[in-house]
């Protein structure tokens, strides 16, 4: 029995350096690279396919025969039958006792690799279990100091996060505070131009006799301009202590389409234009043989407005005289943005109402323009804040994420390294099982529960004890 030489060209196949002969030994244990387990596996395949291989191809064999014999049932073959069955048995005995050699030294070959191997798997083990253990200790070691790093950077961002919010809290109540402030005092001032109205409306009322008998005097054209003379005279009265910055003047320029209305109101505070009013005054005698109405002025008059680029537009009519609506004194028109009609008596009242209500608009735009100079957007400030904490959120769930899908690469590793184990494990246990196989085979076992071959030993032993 020699050792044969050879080398692997592939993780499948082996190629012999030298002439071999039955009976010598291939030692794997020369070849450092093989995969054991594969081959192992692979060796405990082929002879349980050769084997069974054999068995169908003997099997086929000897029932072909038998048929045949059997089928030839000739006296004058049977010294040839005898003859054919002795071969037979001689040839059985031989397998029998080759298979018995193969078996016997297989299983020391098997014994002593298997003893090898599993030296070498108890050194294996205990190497990877070693790198488990100091694997592990990494693992711990980074998972305390990554959920260390995490809390800490976690704790600076609230901190960060509070303090910003306790800042911005503290604007905005600052902010509110002052809205606050300011819608009080625009309620005293309503009130205080509310008690103005209701003085002026009083003495307003006991004018509009008069009025009504000044119009019962007067022709269609001393009417309408009277009206006018009367706005003027009315607002000159007051112009010096009311209104010493106000424009209010004629409208004496023709616009592009050739049309003007009859007063124009501006007034200022600080060289800015913070209201401007278009007047129209509108008035007929009761003996006029058409009857206007305040309607038929209305597209005119806003169209004047929107020319001279006036902010509101006031029609001063006493037009429909028994007008239940219009007699109230100011009405605002429904389909024309900012466009009044008002009793002449209510003409410096309303003035005053719409210059008062401007100018608590103008102390709004200032304190807005002092709050954006200070680089504070209240409109957006809420979802601002909003915004932030969400990205934030947002932040810390993907540092989360991440530190959750280190853990997970670690536990896979740790995984695989028992895979590792468990595959070492498993070579061993392949084979022990192919060691077990090769002392089940036998030829009896091969043929068993073939009635023909069952025969033919039975004959075989008769002969054998005769002789």
């Amino acid at each position: 029995m020699a050792k044969v030489r050879f080398h692997i060209t592939s993780q499948t196949e082996l190629v012999l350096d030298q002439e071999a002969h039955i009976g010598d030994v291939i030692d794997l244990t020369d070849e450092q690279n093989i995969d054991t387990s594969i081959i192992n596996g692979k060796i405990a395949d082929i002879l349980d396919d050769k084997l069974v291989q054999a068995k169908v191809e003997w099997q086929a064999q000897q029932e072909k025969q038998a048929q045949i014999e059997l089928e030839n049932q000739l006296q004058a073959q049977k010294q040839s039958l005898q003859e054919q069955l002795n071969d037979k048995s001689q040839q059985i005995v031989a397998l029998e006792t080759k298979l018995t050699a193969l078996s016997q030294q297989n299983e020391a070959e098997l014994q002593s690799k298997l003893m090898q191997k599993d030296l070498d798997l108890q050194e294996t083990l205990a190497k990877k279990q070693a790198e488990i253990v100091q694997l592990q200790a990494k693992i711990d070691a980074v998972k305390q100091q990554s959920q260390s790093e995490l809390t800490t950077t976690l704790i600076k961002k609230d901190a960060e996060v509070q303090n910003e919010l306790a800042k911005r809290e503290k604007v905005l109540a600052e902010l509110r505070s002052q809205l606050q402030l300011k819608e009080q005092e625009k309620q005293l001032q309503l009130a205080s131009v509310k008690n103005d109205y209701e003085t002026q409306l009083k003495t307003a009322n006991e004018q509009v006799e008069f009025y009504k008998d000044f119009k019962a005097r007067q022709s269609t054209k001393e009417i309408g301009e009277s009206l006018e003379q009367y706005a003027m005279t009315e607002f000159n009265k007051i112009r010096p202590y009311a209104f010493p910055n106000a424009y209010f003047e004629k409208d004496n320029t023709l616009s592009e389409t050739n049309s003007k209305g009859d007063f124009i109101f501006r007034d200022y505070q600080d060289d800015l234009e913070f209201i401007s009013i278009m007047f129209d005054m509108k008035n007929e005698a009761d003996t006029t043989a058409s009857k206007h109405k305040n309607t038929d002025f209305f597209k005119e008059l806003d169209k004047d407005r929107r020319e001279k680029k006036t902010e509101y537009a006031v029609l001063v009519s006493m037009l429909e005289a028994d007008s239940d609506l219009y007699n109230t004194g100011i009405v605002q028109v429904p389909d024309y943005d900012k466009m009044y009609v008002i009793r002449p008596q209510f003409f410096i009242q309303f003035i005053g109402v719409l210059r008062n209500a401007a100018l608590n608009s103008v102390s709004y735009k200032k304190e807005l323009e002092q709050v954006k100079e200070q680089n504070i957007d209240i409109t957006h400030f809420e979802s601002d804040l909003t915004q932030f904490k969400n990205a934030f959120g947002k932040n810390y769930e993907s540092a989360s994420n991440n530190f959750k899908k280190a853990i997970e690469e670690i536990d896979k590793s740790i995984a695989r390294m028992e895979a590792v184990k468990r595959a070492l494990t498993t070579s061993e246990n392949q084979l022990r099982l192919a060691n077990n196989k090769l002392e089940d085979v036998s030829v009896k076992k091969l043929t068993r529960g073939n009635p023909t071959m069952k025969a033919k030993f039975d004959e075989t032993s008769n002969v054998n004890s005769k002789k």
